[in-house]
């Protein structure tokens, strides 16, 4: 009676949760975009403002209460999302907010992929008569920016009652990293089990994408349990939970320079795939260094050039500043002074370098003050100072007088240690002289 009690509740709440959840699942609106019929190379594009009702369950009662509904939508859809990445609150915007998520669906056509290593997937000459059926792709994002989605969804012909076979996301699909940092690009899939497709393996291709230049970064046939051969150096995945959870995050083991750039996600079904972009920006603040440092000490009317290098950092897009603080606390702006071009080294990050005169007699400095360099980058703020001393200012401070002092006493000492010589001198040859006779 125990275990059947323990059974009958663990039901009882499995049935709460997937009410609850299924409830959550919002009702998403859409644009459908496909080619205008009798387009040629630059064909138009049509756009049908649509409706999604999801659910993960298609017998439900709220599925079935749904149907039928009039909107003033060209198309309505009934979406079926077993995994329910459609039901994330991602998707969700709270009531009144501007933000919405954005969604796109488009026809798909399914076919065999001609790249090596997809090719195990689909060996059959022949078609299964399962992809004779209407095929659509969604492409979503959430309203607040934290989830990409990329779904391939099956309905039987002439329906409006798609489900969800393939889907791919990432959840953090803008990463921000420092050099030397690893770094896993976020990436994701789901299969339903129950398509007769889920049977024949998977392949996941890792790409990069950067103003027009592309590689392949590794390529996994999930099949045969293989790499391509042009795999990447310092780029892998988790085995095992790629293929116990679907995880097919790229891990980068060394953030460099040349890995900034987009990167895309495809996981590939016989004849299906579907794929998400992930960002990697990377972002080095620079190191900075003053010269000359110490600065010499300056009379007043004297023109000091001071130089600030800011060496290692990338991207391009740094800022110079130039901050003078008074012995008072008095802070005055410099500028950004004279600044030279772009230096790139070994490892393509930069070094930049900015220069600035300061006149005593132009810019008031009084006894002087600490000159600082700021230096800003999306990466932060960097800052270097040194301190500016100007000699011969109105009257003697306290400092001026224990120099003084201290000079005096340094003659001091001089005199009387040249007197002692000289003396001791005279003694030695007095006493000698003494003797002779």
């Amino acid at each position: 009676m125990t275990n059947i009690s323990t059974i009958l509740q663990s039901f009882l709440a499995f049935s709460y949760f997937m009410h609850v959840y299924g409830a959550s699942c919002p009702v998403l609106e859409c644009w459908f975009v496909q080619e205008k019929p009798g387009g040629g190379f630059h064909a138009a594009m049509s756009q049908e403002k649509s409706l999604l009702y999801i659910n993960t369950d298609p017998d439900s009662e709220e599925t079935r209460s749904k149907q039928g509904l009039s909107t003033d939508h060209d198309r309505v859809y009934y979406v079926t999302d077993p995994a329910a990445t459609l039901c994330s609150s991602s998707m969700h915007p709270p009531e009144g907010s501007v933000q919405k998520p954005q969604c796109e669906i488009n026809p798909f056509m399914p076919q065999p992929s001609t790249v090596q290593w997809t090719v195990p997937l689909t060996d059959s000459a022949h078609s299964p008569i399962y992809l004779q059926a209407d095929w659509y792709t969604a492409a979503l994002q959430g309203f607040d920016g934290q989830l990409r989605l990329s779904n391939v969804m099956r309905a039987p012909t002439a329906t409006k009652e798609p489900k969800v076979l393939l889907s791919v996301s990432s959840r953090t699909f803008m990463i921000r990293s420092r050099l030397g940092e690893p770094v896993v690009l976020d990436c994701g899939f789901w299969v339903d089990a129950s398509s007769p497709l889920s049977g024949s393996g998977f392949a996941v291709e890792w790409r990069y994408q950067f103003r027009g230049d592309g590689r392949l970064v590794l390529a996994y046939d999930g099949k045969t349990d293989r790499f391509a051969e042009t795999q990447e150096e310092g780029a892998g995945l988790d085995f095992t939970a790629l293929h116990e959870t679907g995880n097919a995050s790229l891990i980068l083991q060394e953030a460099q320079v040349r890995h900034s750039g987009t990167y895309i996600c495809t996981v590939y079904l016989p004849y299906l795939l579907a794929q998400v972009a992930v960002e990697l920006e990377i972002v080095e603040p620079p190191s900075l260094s003053i010269f000359p440092s110490p600065l010499p000490l300056s009379m007043p009317g004297q023109v000091v050039t001071v130089q600030c290098e800011a060496s290692g950092f990338y991207p391009l897009s740094l800022e110079f500043h130039w901050v003078l603080t008074g012995p008072g606390g008095r802070v005055s702006p410099l500028g950004q002074g004279s600044v030279t071009g772009h230096r790139q080294g070994p490892d393509s990050t930069y070094s930049q370098t900015s220069r600035v005169e300061l006149d005593s007699a132009k810019l008031d400095l009084g006894r002087g003050g600490e000159v600082t360099c700021v230096a800003v980058l999306r990466g932060g703020t960097r800052r270097a100072s040194v301190t500016l001393n100007i000699t011969g200012v109105s009257a003697p401070s306290i400092e001026d007088y224990m120099a003084m002092v201290a000079v005096a006493l340094g003659i001091y000492g001089l005199i009387k240690v040249v007197s002692w010589t000289f003396s001791s001198g005279s003694d030695v040859a007095y006493t000698q002289e003494k003797k002779v006779k």
